[in-house]
């Protein structure tokens, strides 16, 4: 009982500290906030408000008549920063750095916004010397992404492997896609400057990096074919099967090709129409169509392309199953089919682009770097229509 009554009278006690400590909180916010100047509350109005100009006039009050906020000077670098204005930019950041009385996570704060402003401006080498300096620091993945970004950029592909091998290793992420794509850049540089083996060395140096990298071996392929070797171009392009079987169209007219030059276009078309039934394709179902219209005829090229929409129907089927209908149609029936032709290419243009699986972007033409987010192999060669059917 006793134990129970002396826990009843410490209530009372605690709950007048807990008010006490209050008050003494309310009262020392209270104070900090009247030492603020009204342009400064004025500034956060605006901002709230979405009316950047106003906020930087009113920020700009409030350094003047309060020079030592260093908040105030970042909010300013900021705003100058996303209106455009990075001269602003980096002068406010510049002078931020000049300050003794600045701590250590501003100072690194204040480098990494430097850095962001000349990277805005297109100052590329003074970006990198700032983000090199936050390297190892606690603003060491931020850095190293800028960098990777700022290498890209500038196509200086063997500092974006290290960086890319550096962030692999201390954040844990794979990197190897990018790794890989990055030595075929420096391989087509190589096959540009006519130094074909440094161009092979570099691309088994990607498959070793990734060896599902399609890329290195449609470009090892495209050189050995560009030697004469048609035999090893197209043992090359037949791995692709093996890597990602999306990727077959990009390398169906080389080999075909690479079988004319062979005299043995019949076992390549006899080829591609295999690879036609186990990984149906639009672009590859246009390579078989115009071989067969070579080969065969139009009506073996037609009853190529009906049985392909039979089994995989698509508007990009159809169309193309119109357009080898047209080849075989009498005369009185043809103006009535390239009318139905027609109509069905209007609505094909719209589902006939290639799309990013990352950020969407859609283009007519294949690319292995997504224009739109930078991704790398984000950009499969396969219609938008593909995509809506896919299961």
């Amino acid at each position: 009982m006793d134990f129970q009554l002396w826990w009843l009278l410490a209530f009372p006690l605690f709950f007048a500290l807990g008010w006490v400590a209050a008050r003494v909180d309310i009262r020392h916010v209270v104070r900090d906030s009247r030492s603020l100047p009204r342009s400064y509350f004025k500034g956060l109005n605006f901002l709230v408000n979405e009316q950047p100009d106003k906020a930087i006039e009113a920020f700009l009050e409030a350094v003047k008549v309060e020079p030592e906020t260093i908040e105030l000077h970042f909010a300013l670098g900021s705003l100058f920063r996303r209106r455009g204005e990075t001269d602003r930019a980096i002068r406010m950041h510049q002078n931020l750095l000049e300050r003794e009385d600045l701590g250590q996570d501003q100072r690194l704060s204040a480098l990494l916004e430097l850095g962001q402003d000349f990277l805005k401006a297109g100052l590329l080498d003074r970006a990198e010397d700032s983000f090199l300096k936050l390297k190892d620091t606690e603003l060491d993945e931020t850095a190293l992404n800028a960098l990777l970004d700022i290498y890209q950029q500038e196509k200086e592909w063997t500092k974006a492997i290290e960086v890319a091998r550096l962030q692999q290793e201390r954040t844990g992420r794979l990197w190897h896609r990018e790794i890989a794509n990055f030595y075929c850049e420096l391989a087509f540089q190589e096959v540009g400057n006519s130094r074909p083996e440094a161009a092979r060395s570099l691309l088994l140096e990607a498959l070793a990096a990734n060896r599902r990298n399609v890329r290195a071996n449609v470009m090892l392929g495209d050189m050995e074919a560009a030697a004469g070797e048609y035999e090893a171009a197209i043992e090359t392009w037949k791995r692709v099967e093996q890597q990602n079987p999306v990727y077959l169209a990009l390398v169906a007219v080389r080999l075909l090709e690479a079988h004319r030059k062979l005299d043995r276009v019949a076992q390549g078309l006899q080829l591609l129409q295999g690879y036609l039934e186990r990984h149906p394709s639009v672009d590859l179902l246009e390579t078989v169509y115009q071989c067969q219209l070579e080969i065969n005829g139009a009506a073996e090229a037609y009853q190529v392309v009906r049985d392909e929409v039979r089994r995989n129907p698509t508007l990009l089927g159809l169309e193309k199953m119109l357009e080898a209908r047209v080849q075989v149609a009498s005369p009185e029936n043809r103006p009535d089919l390239e009318l139905v032709k027609g109509l069905i290419h209007n609505h094909t243009r719209r589902v006939a682009r290639y799309r990013c699986d990352h950020c969407g972007f859609q283009a007519r033409q294949f690319y292995w770097h997504c224009p739109a987010c930078g991704g790398w192999e984000t950009y499969p060669p396969k219609r938008t229509e593909e995509f809506d059917l896919a299961p």
